[in-house]
C-alpha cells in the first residue's frame, strides 16, 4: 500500500489496560500505552476511568482523530502515531526525537525550521527512514530547553 502523507485512522480499539490499538488508512497497526500521557496531559486525566476510555471511536473527520465525544476529548491521528512511533522507537534518540514533535504539536515543517533543517529529513527520521543522530535529539532537548528557560 502507499505509504501516507499524513496519519489517518481507519480503526481505532480499546483495551482495558489503557491501550488502543490504532490501524491506520495505510494498513499499518500500532499499539499505544495511554497510561503514560496522562500525567503528562492533564486534559486527558477523564480517560484514566477505564470504562470512559473504552469508549474511544474514530470522529466524524474520515479518521484525522480519535476521541471520546461523551468527554469532548479528541486527539489527532498524527499525534497518536508519532506517540506510538515514540514508544516503539529501536533507540533513544529516536524516540526523544518522536517525544519533542509530539509533544510540542510540531509539524515537519515546524520541526524543521525549529532545527534549521529540511521536512524531507525531518520526515526521513520520524518514519524510521534513515536514524535520529545524537545531535539532532541533543538539539531537540536544548530547544525545549530554551522555550521554557
Amino acid at each position: 500500500m502507499a505509504r501516507m502523507t499524513r496519519p489517518r485512522l481507519a480503526r481505532v480499539a480499546a483495551f482495558p489496560d489503557f491501550r488502543l490499538e490504532l490501524e491506520f488508512i495505510d494498513g499499518s497497526i500500532r499499539a499505544l500505552d495511554m497510561k503514560p500521557l496522562f500525567a503528562a496531559s492533564p486534559g486527558l486525566a477523564p480517560l484514566n476511568d477505564p470504562e470512559a476510555f473504552s469508549r474511544v471511536c474514530i470522529g466524524e473527520d474520515e479518521g484525522w482523530t480519535a476521541e471520546w465525544p461523551a468527554l469532548d476529548i479528541q486527539i489527532g491521528a498524527d499525534t497518536l502515531w508519532l506517540d506510538a512511533q515514540a514508544q516503539h522507537a529501536d533507540d533513544e534518540n529516536t524516540r526523544i526525537f518522536l517525544e519533542w514533535r509530539s509533544k510540542n504539536g510540531l509539524s515537519l515543517a515546524a520541526a524543521a525550521r525549529a532545527l534549521g533543517m529540511t521536512p524531507r529529513t525531518m520526515s526521513a527520521y520520524g518514519a524510521g527512514d534513515r536514524p535520529v543522530p545524537r545531535y539532532i535529539a541533543l538539539a531537540c532537548i536544548g530547544w525545549e530547553a530554551g522555550k521554557h528557560g
